[in-house]
């Protein structure tokens, strides 16, 4: 494979680190195809003015964050905008301390489209969605004639219109047309002080109405509701939708405070009935967590009845049949086979960034795999991260060692495979924060 080595850089160092990189998943996506068209799906439902809800859950390495940032990819490369955050002790759903709110900002700050994947790109959007609007006015009538600027603000203000009916919506609308106004007449400090309260980064109502005239600022307890303003915004302004992408959900199981838990899952029950019912449109979310913070029924998603009720299992599903309709997407374990494929992709990768020939065989990584898998637990224990950081520590060792025999290396009794950090923990899930 020919890659460019930044790229193969950042797949491999990531992978060593036990993070997923956020570019060159092409190169070495193998397996979750099921998982990948179900959710493929969902964005075809968005993309028609639908909206939906999943839950990915998986063990900590089984590959939950690598699916997130695959769907990722695919979904800017139709157009659509994303936003991403990983929940924390200070990033949650609800929080009586700015804790919705920081989700919110982080949410925001990671926007991204395929032209500014990695993130920022508010102030793009909105400059985009003018131009466009200019672009089409400029077909029908000449930008010299003096009705140009009036045909554009007309239609500007049909945007802006449309989305005042909704909760919130006027005080939106209302610094969407402050906004255009300042583009048009090169105010850079409005426009910097719209971005700002998009951003959710006033403080106080009087603030907002000093500096904007606005007398309202996104909050702990309505935050949900912006997300469905720019969703429908994001479609009038010529994109295909907005997927929203949450991570590391173990957080709000860690919560020590079970009422401060059970306001947490009540604003998934919002969100989940919202995009079900239809009082969403074109928004699609994805949540991830492990199979205890979701199946718990003292502290996880499952201890709130009415998420409960909807999101467990029905009667006919076991293992081996999965419904990937249902609302929750269980993660089943790359195979024998999948695993071959991934590690022969590292090593080629491996062998193109560090500029020698691929050493190691076929029957060389028929060895590995064996080897891996025949650890005592690991047909039900052993993830894809493990195996990954193994193997990238078996590349390394033989690239700057070349007069090691690979053969006699893998049946040495003395060859020790990589530890992850969460074997040595006592709680894997504190330390644990990214998935491969």
């Amino acid at each position: 494979m020919k890659i460019p080595k930044r790229i193969a850089s950042a797949v491999i160092n990531s992978l060593k680190g036990g993070v997923v990189p956020r570019i060159g998943l092409p190169y070495i996506a193998v397996g979750r195809d099921t998982e990948i068209n179900a959710l493929l799906h969902d964005v075809d439902i968005i993309s028609e003015g639908g909206a939906s809800f999943r839950f990915i859950v998986g063990k900590y390495g089984s590959g939950k964050s690598f699916l997130l940032q695959t769907i990722r990819n695919y979904v800017m490369d139709r157009n659509f905008v994303v936003v991403d955050a990983d929940l924390s002790p200070e990033r949650r759903l609800q929080g009586t301390k700015g804790q919705g709110l920081a989700t919110y900002k982080e949410l925001i700050r990671n926007m991204s489209t395929k032209t500014k994947p990695e993130g920022g790109a508010l102030t793009l959007i909105l400059d985009r969605w003018i131009n466009n609007v200019r672009g089409e006015v400029a077909a029908e009538c000449s930008m010299d004639s003096p009705d140009f600027n009036y045909l554009v603000e007309r239609r500007i203000f049909e945007v802006v219109n449309s989305l005042s009916e909704m909760v919130h919506g006027f005080d939106f609308a209302k610094l969407l047309a402050l906004y255009y106004r300042a583009y048009v007449s090169g105010d850079d400090e409005t426009k910097s002080k719209v971005v700002k309260w998009f951003r959710g980064e006033y403080n106080t109502k009087s603030e907002a109405k000093g500096e904007l005239g606005v007398n309202i600022v996104i909050t702990d307890d309505d935050w949900y509701e912006y997300i469905k303003l720019f969703a429908m915004f994001l479609k009038k302004a010529g994109y295909s939708g907005m997927l929203i992408l949450i991570d590391e959900l173990v957080n709000i199981y860690k919560i020590p405070n079970s009422i401060t838990r059970q306001y947490n899952y009540e604003k998934i029950l919002t969100m989940y009935n919202d995009t079900l019912q239809g009082k969403a449109q074109y928004l699609g979310m994805i949540m991830c967590g492990t199979p205890q913070c979701i199946e718990d029924t003292r502290r996880g998603v499952y201890s709130y009845e009415a998420l409960r009720s909807r999101l467990a299992e029905g009667r006919f599903g076991r293992e081996g049949t999965r419904d990937m309709l249902a609302p929750v997407i269980k993660l089943s374990p790359l195979g024998h086979e999948e695993m071959l494929v991934l590690t022969e992709k590292l090593a080629e990768i491996h062998a193109g960034l560090f500029d020698y020939e691929r050493i190691l065989t076929e029957d060389d990584l028929v060895t590995f795999i064996k080897i891996e898998y025949s650890r005592i637990g690991a047909d039900t224990n052993i993830t894809p991260r493990e195996v990954i950081r193994d193997f990238i520590e078996l590349l390394n060792i033989v690239y700057q060692n070349p007069q090691i025999n690979i053969s006699s290396l893998l049946s040495s009794n003395e060859f020790s495979f990589a530890k992850t950090q969460l074997e040595d923990s006592e709680d894997a899930g504190d330390f644990a924060e990214f998935d491969v």
